[in-house]
């Protein structure tokens, strides 16, 4: 039975992890230990081991960890790329390693040893790709044409020269260095469709390898007999409620590497199928990961703004109605009553003027600017 407590505590301690550190943050969650562990798991666990080092090394203790932060997250590294490769390099040769020797069986045949492997290389194919493709940049020779093709909204985007390269930039008002100090043209990029494409494939690759090692599980509880042992020897009642338990232990004492994988593989589908629909309806709007948040910062300060607007005119007219005195004073009642003045602020609405429909936004997602005959023929001049 230790095995399967060690499953279970598992399961559920990855699933904590899980919900904490992608919905945290959501209203449903605030004051909650999910938010406490969102906030511990995004920022407060990376603090504390900032002053665990402070205080053993001192300040050059510190100053290497920010240097690491620095080239990990700052500058183009491929950090990210050997992390992929090693979580699914370490997947793929556990499931050849407990599984493969099962393969063909009672409900597989043969190929699937070949067809997992050819899914598996398509996806390192497809996420290299993605890593490697360039969305283009934005540089004096080209700004004027995406200008032209994206111009200033004046609401998250407005005109501002770049400190380094000297071309006028975009930026957002209320934060003014939110892009800093360089312009790259994620505005629409390849980078957009290729990860629909790659969240897409290794979703559906995840699904694949969880049926797989399921009918795997399945064929040798047919192969071995075991309902037929659990019913005919052991006096069993042939039924599922009876025989579910049992079937249960014997696999989780006897696969319990298939479940393990089969388990992470389910959870990494969902999460996988999160980030496809995020990234499609991105695509649907024509908008970028940034620019959602300075969608959400910029609609939060302008909502700020109209109510210090609104209860500036009340306070202004409650003022002149306690100096007019020949008006007759309202009922407590009434006053009581009456309805709130921050409930006349007008209804924020989000005008994203990149938004030009569904099937233009999808072929700006296809044809990016940065793959346009108008596009290259500049950049071979300027080579």
């Amino acid at each position: 039975m230790e095995v399967q407590w060690v499953l279970l505590c598992h399961g559920l301690a990855t699933l904590l992890v899980v919900v904490s550190f992608l919905c945290g943050q959501w209203p449903i969650f605030q004051g909650t230990p999910i938010e406490r562990i969102h906030n511990f798991l995004t920022f407060g666990a990376y603090d504390y081991f900032l002053r665990f080092v402070g205080t053993v090394f001192g300040n050059k203790g510190t100053n290497f960890v920010l240097s690491i932060e620095h080239f990990c997250c700052d500058r183009p590294n491929p950090t990210l790329q050997i992390i992929y490769l090693a979580i699914i390099g370490a997947t793929y040769y556990f499931i050849v390693d407990s599984s493969f020797s099962y393969i063909p069986g009672y409900y597989l045949s043969g190929y699937h040893r070949y067809t997992s492997s050819l899914a598996v290389v398509v996806g390192v194919l497809l996420f290299l790709l993605t890593s490697f493709s360039d969305p283009g940049t934005v540089k004096a020779e080209n700004v004027s044409e995406y200008l032209s093709a994206y111009p200033y909204d004046n609401i998250i985007y407005t005109k501002k020269e770049c400190s380094t390269c000297k071309i006028f930039k975009k930026d957002f008002p209320p934060v003014p260095d939110l892009l800093g100090p360089s312009t790259v043209a994620y505005v629409i990029a390849v980078w957009h469709a290729l990860t629909i494409i790659v969240d897409g494939w290794h979703c559906l690759l995840c699904i694949y390898g969880t049926i797989a090692l399921g009918l795997v599980l399945a064929g040798r509880l047919k192969e071995l007999r075991v309902v037929y042992i659990l019913t005919v020897y052991y006096g069993i009642e042939n039924s599922f409620s009876s025989l579910a338990p049992h079937v249960v232990q014997w696999l989780l004492g006897s696969y319990n590497t298939q479940i393990l994988l089969m388990v992470f593989l389910a959870i990494v589908s969902l999460l996988l199928a999160g980030f496809f629909g995020y990234h499609a309806n991105l695509c649907r709007m024509n908008t970028t990961t940034n620019e959602t948040f300075k969608w959400q910062e910029y609609l939060v300060w302008q909502k700020k703004v109209n109510e210090a607007r609104v209860s500036a005119a009340a306070l202004k007219a409650s003022i002149s109605e306690i100096g007019d005195k020949t008006k007759h004073s309202e009922s407590k009642c009434r006053g009581f009553c009456r309805r709130s003045p921050l409930k006349d602020t007008e209804v924020l609405v989000k005008r994203n003027v990149y938004d030009k429909g569904f099937f233009h936004n999808l072929c700006e997602v296809i044809f990016p600017l940065s793959t346009r005959p108008s596009c290259l023929r500049k950049k071979s001049k300027s080579r």
